[in-house]
């Protein structure tokens, strides 16, 4: 029997609920206290949403018998914690796959995806600069590279962290880019659209496109900026072995656009942005990455003051609530 069967979704559990069900371990961290005593936390997910997970008096043992991805069945209790759900676990144990429903844990979007394939298809095939739509065709031509951008999330945690949030992220960007970039003359559109297709396709491999994501050993070494480099670089090398050599300064302003789209340094941007499309580029990420981020904190907010969300401490303020 599937232990699908009774499941609450992660959406609609409420403060103090007894839970014995299912879920998928997408993250898991064995740590240790000041008195030396060990726990886990954990991020437990299903399509609706996510909740953390707290193991108290745990041990290797236990922490060693399920791997992030894995299905598990966890008894607990539900409580809030600084204006959000969360799941304190006293019993955790690996499923098999053959045991849950895979729709309950599905968040993948495949109508969308299609309709986010064919905008981007359009938006980089409309192109008048031929060296970019010709580098853009590169890209929608490579089936592997576009297979993995179909699946391919955005980020662990935060903003667009699902299967298909990098797609989402990016067709947002380059229409968001299409708006602003006309109402500034001094902007060359097409470069900054072509920079918001670029700028986090480091991620692919960056992050793990199986189940839920995960860093790879590749993304922890190396970072999915220099990785969108290295990308751009195989691609452009392509064309070049075609017959269609890529001008070198546009290949350095697209590389400028993605080493400093981060913005800031300390934010993990090698260079500081200095063109005017990268200063644009760096803004109009921020927006749709806070945008995103924002609402999902709203949206997994259980506080008793329906205006507002509970302080948050990693934003450093409550936010509106109100939805009238």
């Amino acid at each position: 029997m599937l232990c699908s069967v009774n499941r609450t979704p992660i959406s609609d559990l409420t403060d103090g609920q007894q839970v014995e069900q299912s879920f998928r371990a997408s993250d898991k961290q064995l740590r240790v206290n000041r008195q030396g005593g060990k726990y886990i936390i954990l991020k437990l997910t299903d399509r609706t949403g996510t909740v953390s997970g707290m193991l108290w008096n745990a041990d290797e043992i236990i922490f060693d018998s399920f791997d992030r991805g894995d299905y598990v069945h966890c008894v607990g209790r539900t409580q809030i914690h600084n204006g959000a759900l969360q799941m304190i676990v006293t019993a955790v144990e690996r499923m098999d796959p053959s045991e849950v429903d895979v729709a309950d844990f599905e968040r993948f979007d495949a109508d969308q995806s299609q309709r986010l394939l064919a905008r981007l298809s359009e938006l980089l095939g409309d192109l008048h600069n031929v060296h970019l739509r010709r580098l853009g065709q590169a890209f929608l031509c490579d089936d592997s590279f576009m297979q993995k951008l179909e699946l391919g999330a955005a980020a662990v945690s935060i903003h667009h962290a699902y299967p298909g949030g990098l797609l989402r992220h990016t067709v947002d960007m380059m229409e968001l880019c299409a708006l602003v970039g006309p109402r500034y003359p001094q902007l060359d559109t097409e470069l900054l659209m072509f920079g918001a297709f670029l700028h986090d396709l480091g991620k692919l491999e960056e992050l793990s496109g199986e189940g839920e994501s995960t860093y790879t050993d590749r993304g922890q070494l190396v970072g999915h900026i220099v990785i969108g480099i290295q990308m751009l670089g195989d691609k452009i090398r392509e064309l070049g072995s075609a017959g269609e050599p890529f001008p070198s300064d546009l290949r350095l302003q697209l590389e400028h656009l993605v080493v400093s789209h981060h913005g800031q340094l300390e934010f993990g941007s090698p260079k500081l942005p200095v063109t005017l499309e990268a200063v644009t580029l760096h803004h109009i990420d921020n927006l749709d990455a806070k945008i995103e981020s924002f609402t999902n904190i709203i949206e997994s907010d259980i506080s008793a003051d329906g205006n507002w969300t509970n302080y948050n401490p990693s934003i450093g303020r409550k936010l509106w609530n109100k939805r009238d």
